[in-house]
């Protein structure tokens, strides 16, 4: 019992968290992203480094939205090997890919 509900506290503690980033002063869009990918980090994300090169992933457009979330996948991987595999998602959305 006592370990079903640290591991309860640990989810809801840690939660999904995401960083987003816009190019301009409109808030965050809801849209799918124009490019996904998911990336390995280990360690408790001290190893791994990766780029992402947004000019390739919006294929010439601007880019309007950058952001680095844990999805909840990502959140259970990292729980389960306790941090020493901890994956995180990068999304871009560039312009004209979304409804104003």
């Amino acid at each position: 019992m006592n370990k079903v509900l640290i591991l309860i506290l640990a989810v809801l503690i840690g939660g999904c968290s995401s960083v987003t980033m816009r190019t301009d002063q409109v808030d965050k869009t809801r849209q799918p992203p124009a490019f996904q990918q998911s990336y390995d980090y280990w360690w408790w994300g001290l190893k791994g480094e990766h780029s992402v090169n947004v000019r390739e992933a919006c294929q010439g457009k601007n880019v309007t939205q950058i952001q680095s979330v844990t999805t909840i996948p990502n959140l259970l991987a990292t729980i389960f090997t306790l941090g020493i595999y901890q994956p995180r998602s990068a999304r871009i959305w560039c312009e004209g890919d979304q409804d104003a």
